[in-house]
């Protein structure tokens, strides 16, 4: 049947405001199907954040390999970071200039250790728009990796540590920090298989003793979103502190799942879908 000229144009009127109706009261199902498809349309500069990844003590940045590669397919540009595990003064500042010379928007996520250097690093940094904390290390000001997990029952891995003095080229010294290789599996990642965690044990780098101790002068996540996952079979650093830390930051999303220390590792989609999450909420609200 032929439909006049003005009730074709009421048709169509009507058509459209019942789909914009219909879109603006889907919003989340519309961001759901963007995450899926590899994750919302960035804002008008057409700019996704950078994701900036520090890795923790005993580890280098090839521990984050299957985060990196899970984040590429999502179309972010990654940068790993070598964090030095010096201590957190030297960290922290190493960290930081690398920040500096990333342009525009960035995630910055740390694992373990790392959580400590990037809630320094990140303070003062305007471009660092969310800090995601992966089974981490999250002080305040004045806190110390040893007294913020004075707070909680001792986790096993404080007992499967070896300490290896060193000589530095101009005759100072320190001494070393490393998860001793026959218990390394049981107490940092015990859903691994045996022979990877061999490679991990026989491939650590270890931590300075000073980094136990070092005092946070700054503590971004007082001031900038924060996302955290939290490991329900963390055997290095106790979950119930990791939950703890989430609280007292007020963080926006707080992940648990069944994963041991390394669940970057283990689980690194997971790792990567909160990561996504903090960058898809930034492009989403800036």
């Amino acid at each position: 049947m032929r439909i006049p000229g003005t009730s074709r144009r009421r048709a169509h009127v009507v058509r459209w405001g019942a789909g914009a109706l219909v879109l603006s009261g889907t919003a989340s199902v519309v961001a759901a199907m963007g995450a899926y498809a590899g994750g919302p349309p960035s804002g008008p500069s057409g700019e996704k954040p950078t994701i900036v990844l520090v890795h923790g003590a005993f580890a280098d940045a090839s521990s984050w390999n299957g985060v990196v590669g899970e984040l590429q397919k999502n179309g972010y540009k990654v940068v790993a970071a070598a964090n030095p595990l010096r201590g957190i003064p030297q960290d922290s500042t190493y960290v930081a200039s690398l920040l500096k010379s990333i342009k525009g928007p960035i995630v910055l996520a740390g694992h373990s250790y790392g959580g400590e250097v990037i809630s320094q690093a990140a303070a003062g940094n305007s471009n660092v728009k969310a800090l995601v904390y992966i089974n981490a290390i999250m002080p305040d000001v004045g806190e110390s990796f040893t007294s913020l997990s004075a707070k909680f029952p001792p986790p096993p891995l404080t007992k499967a540590l070896n300490q290896v003095p060193f000589r530095n080229g101009d005759g100072t010294g320190g001494t070393d920090v490393y998860v001793q290789t026959d218990k390394l599996r049981q107490v940092f990642a015990q859903d691994l298989p045996v022979a990877q965690t061999d490679l991990l044990g026989a491939t650590q780098r270890p931590l300075a003793l000073s980094a136990f101790t070092d005092k946070l002068t700054a503590a971004a996540w007082h001031d900038k979103p924060v996302y955290v996952l939290v490991g329900k079979q963390d055997r290095s650093i106790d979950p119930a502190l990791e939950r703890y830390e989430a609280k007292r930051a007020k963080a926006r999303k707080t992940v648990e799942i069944n994963s041991s220390h390394v669940s970057l590792i283990s689980h690194p989609q997971a790792v990567k879908d909160l990561i996504v999450n903090a960058a898809e909420d930034y492009e989403w609200n800036r």
